[in-house]
């Protein structure tokens, strides 16, 4: 069709070490290319079509979703982010589109209940090869999810895979056995670094939560304006607003702070990445990879301030009372469908029996542990409800 022969891909001008989509090492199983997106817009748009995407909308971030509708979810965690990492992507001139596809799946392999199922499965899994929700991630998008008549997974871009798994700098030991599996069919240097689009999306994971987390521990009120005094970037941002605006209602003071922190960090990475950038003055994405570097990072100063945000946090908020009571009943009810899944047949949900009976493998407890890490909270807790006389308030 000729009038699709000139068509924007917005790809104009990037630096020679970004990601170029035109020199992508392609996909597990071979596909025609799209005549009106790029193979990272694809993936971004298999990502956003996915279950495993509509699935985030009730996975916990930090409070359990049905605590209140304001909170952050993983889907908005994720949205978050992907707008942040886009931001730097734009300013570094790298590829926006792989950027934000691995922002927005980064925390597909998540349990219900956050981090604490996480660490449910994973003691469940000790004798199985553990649960590990980076190594998840790669499970749904290259397996689980079961969609297209072609393939399993998403059948994602290399340089997608590669970032998705390797986000967070190279991985190197107690490597999980579904990242070992998947590199032996095809290879994703686990010893190198990842690309910068994979870097931007790494770091504004770190603003995105460091920032909401703030917003919604004052919104719960575990803590209060007058603590964020002495809270690095926080407390800065507090006494800007409140000498600016002496008036100001607390709900647009607490969305002020929050903004000015994000603006803060952001500026700081890209200012640093530049100064990276420059010192290893790279000519092509190869050259990020073998950098031995993070190159998109916070200077040594922000990295101080973000340690402080962290410590407030992990005292203020993630080990708060009620907090802690959404950890012991969560636990407790990934722990009760395990067993139960693990040991009476009769009790699995249609889907897992149809799953199990399907794969005469020896490898059940692993196919119980997709499952269950793929529910969201409102189906984990239902599910328990169906089995068990007494479920715990996570409220």
């Amino acid at each position: 069709m000729k009038s699709l022969e000139k068509i924007s891909f917005g790809r104009e001008g990037l630096a020679s070490y970004a990601c170029h989509a035109d020199d992508s090492k392609g996909r597990l199983f071979n596909e025609p290319e799209s005549r009106t997106r790029t193979p990272f817009q694809r993936d971004r748009d298999r990502i956003i079509h996915s279950t495993a995407f509509r699935r985030l909308k009730h996975k916990t971030q930090v409070f359990v979703h049905h605590v209140g509708d304001h909170y952050r979810t993983r889907l908005t965690h994720s949205i978050e982010v992907s707008q942040i990492a886009r931001s730097l992507a734009r300013a570094l001139r790298v590829d926006e589109d792989l950027a934000e596809s691995l922002a927005l799946c980064h925390d597909f392999g998540h349990t219900p209940f956050g981090h604490v199922g996480e660490d449910a499965l994973n003691a469940l899994m000790a004798a199985y090869d553990g649960f590990d929700h980076n190594a998840q991630s790669l499970r749904i998008v290259t397996m689980l999810e079961q969609q297209y008549a072609e393939f399993d997974g998403l059948n994602l871009c290399w340089e997608t895979l590669e970032g998705l798994v390797k986000h967070n700098g190279p991985v190197l030991k107690d490597i999980p056995a579904s990242i070992i599996s998947f590199n032996e069919k095809w290879d994703l240097e686990l010893s190198s670094y990842a690309s910068l689009e994979a870097q931007c999306a790494a770091v504004a994971d770190d603003i995105a939560y460091n920032a909401h987390d703030l917003d919604d521990g004052l919104r719960a009120k575990l803590f209060s304006l007058d603590d964020l005094k002495d809270v690095p970037l926080a407390g800065e941002a507090l006494l800007e607003v409140c000498l600016k605006y002496p008036d100001l209602e607390v709900h647009r003071i607490r969305h002020e702070i929050v903004r000015r922190q994000i603006t803060a960090m952001v500026e700081d990475v890209i200012s640093n990445a530049k100064l990276n950038l420059e010192h290893l003055n790279p000519q092509a994405v190869v050259d990020i990879h073998n950098a031995g570097q993070t190159i998109v990072c916070f200077s040594d100063a922000m990295h101080e301030k973000e340690k402080g945000i962290k410590a407030f946090l992990f005292d203020k908020m993630y080990r708060s009372p009620s907090l802690m009571k959404m950890r012991d009943g969560a636990e407790v009810i990934i722990n009760d469908l395990f067993d139960v899944y693990l040991n009476e047949s009769k009790e699995m949900p249609d889907g897992l029996k149809r799953l199990t009976s399907k794969n005469k493998s020896n490898d059940r407890p692993r196919m119980i542990a997709d499952f269950i890490a793929g529910m969201t909270d409102s189906y984990a807790i239902s599910e328990h409800k169906r089995m068990f006389d007494a479920t715990p308030d996570l409220g």
